[in-house]
């Protein structure tokens, strides 16, 4: 399906449901709308898709209970395969990881309005965020120094180690604040600091060292600023590895 490049406010949405017919009548809910769909309908399907760069969505909106791969295990998989906003879509309230874990829960049934609203991204609402723009996205005294010290190859591969490492804490940073678990975040934040900070990765360190501070018995507000570093945290290891992609690409 061509991908509408004349609507540039419209995002590219690829579709993972295994039931037909939920599949069918929001695929044409959104491409009458529009939209650029790509439908897949099962997890694995989806990956291997993305795998073979026959989409590169915006946006993913994905059942939260299907056959195979799926929930939080999936989320995670195109986590890493693709930058796209997770949406995850249930008849009833999934599993709390899953939940902290995809961007955006969409309950149904829903109705052409929900969508809407939920694609609608040419008036976004200002959204609180406790991300310095203005903070280096990498530290350049310390990449210099890097650079003076060992080859570019292996200066390359601290910092995709570095990327990767990020991912996967921002993984368990989601499971440990919808368990409600204080102790486990303010550890995440403490290695997300340490990590990043040497690697002068410095707006994800500063996030991090914001989740060690987390109190040992936080109030409910608390665990929602948590829960804002989380999204966070996402935004700036996106741009630290486009960084990273850029200032490597020779």
């Amino acid at each position: 399906m061509f991908e509408l490049a004349s609507q540039k406010a419209l995002p590219v949405v690829l579709l993972i449901d295994d039931d037909l017919v939920s599949r069918e009548v929001m695929a044409t809910l959104l491409t009458m709308s529009g939209y650029s769909v790509h439908t897949a309908e099962n997890g694995a399907t989806a990956l291997e898709m993305l795998a073979a760069a026959k989409c590169h969505p915006q946006v993913v909106l994905m059942d939260a209970q299907m056959p195979g791969l799926s929930g939080i295990q999936l989320i995670a998989e195109l986590r890493v395969r693709s930058k796209a906003r997770i949406y995850t879509i249930s008849g009833s309230k999934p599993l709390p990881e899953v939940i902290a874990a995809a961007d955006v829960l969409l309950v149904k049934p829903f109705d052409a309005d929900a969508f809407k609203k939920l694609f609608d991204w040419e008036r976004p609402e200002p959204v609180f965020s406790l991300l310095d723009p203005k903070q280096p996205v990498v530290s350049a005294e310390i990449l210099l120094q890097l650079r003076q010290m060992m080859p570019e190859t292996s200066v390359r591969q601290i910092y995709a180690a570095v990327v990767a490492d990020l991912s996967r804490r921002i993984e368990a940073l989601a499971i440990a604040i919808a368990k409600r678990d204080a102790a486990e975040v303010r550890r995440i934040g403490h290695a997300i600091k340490g990590g990043c900070g040497m690697a002068g990765a410095m707006q994800a360190a500063h996030l991090g060292a914001l989740l060690e501070s987390t109190p040992i018995e936080p109030k409910d507000n608390q665990l929602d600023n948590s829960a804002i570093l989380l999204r966070d945290l996402r935004a700036a290891s996106g741009v630290l590895e486009r960084m990273l992609e850029a200032e490597f690409s020779a």
